[in-house]
């Protein structure tokens, strides 16, 4: 059953690319089913055209890399901080729906299925995570402290399947020293690189000056 979906170098097959995407189609219908019944419908589709927006952008700006990884993993122009702007903006719920929706079209551009819970660990679990940004909504210095907690969280989903899965694929000269750190070091090489980046940007006066236009405008 599983061969239908997944091909023998563990990318998907044309059913899986199916699946995948009606996947995700019924978690933007789940989100619309979850939504706050006692908001106003204008405001809940501004939420979700802003929310649609988030995932494109973050899409769009996974795919410019500053660079990439050998075994995956790569700094991006900022595509994290988009779903993190959804938790800022909206809280945990809807951050982590968004953020489990843009972790399926992480899977669709470059997929990889070993087990069910690999791919819930690298891709679902790990983009989820971001939403995690939403816990300090309202508070000082939100977004910021928001961010670094999202990406810390989204780090604990891969290191966990590294440690489950692919240190299992490292040569058999690999120092065992280094098996209990390695994929914490690995995964959080790029998590923490691209954070960096993040951080400085969002902290120029003319960009916290734009986020907080368009986080009103959100609202």
């Amino acid at each position: 059953m599983l061969n239908l979906f997944v091909n023998g170098e563990g990318g998907l097959t044309t059913a899986g690319y199916v699946l995948s995407a009606v996947l995700l189609v019924l978690s933007v219908l789940a989100g619309l089913s979850l939504a706050d019944r006692g908001e106003k419908k204008g405001f809940a589709v501004k939420q979700l055209a802003y929310c649609a927006m988030a995932v494109a952008l973050a899409y769009v700006t996974s795919f410019i890399r500053v660079f990439k990884l050998p075994y995956g993993g790569s700094v991006t122009l900022l595509s994290m901080l988009f779903i993190v702007l959804v938790a800022n903006w909206y809280g945990v719920k809807t951050g982590m729906l968004v953020g489990f929706a843009y972790g399926i079209l992480q899977f669709l551009q470059e997929p990889y299925f070993l087990t069910l819970f690999q791919v819930c660990c690298d891709y679902v679990l790990a983009f989820a995570a971001l939403g995690l940004a939403g816990l300090f909504r309202g508070k000082k210095s939100s977004l910021l402290i928001g961010y670094l907690v999202a990406v810390l969280a989204r780090g604990v989903f891969h290191s966990l399947g590294g440690y489950l899965y692919w240190m299992d694929y490292m040569p058999e000269n690999f120092p065992q020293a280094l098996r209990s750190l390695y994929p914490i070091i690995y995964n959080y090489s790029y998590l923490l690189a691209e954070a960096v980046v993040t951080v400085i940007v969002i902290k120029i006066p003319a960009v916290e000056q734009a986020l907080e236009r368009v986080r009103k405008a959100a609202r």
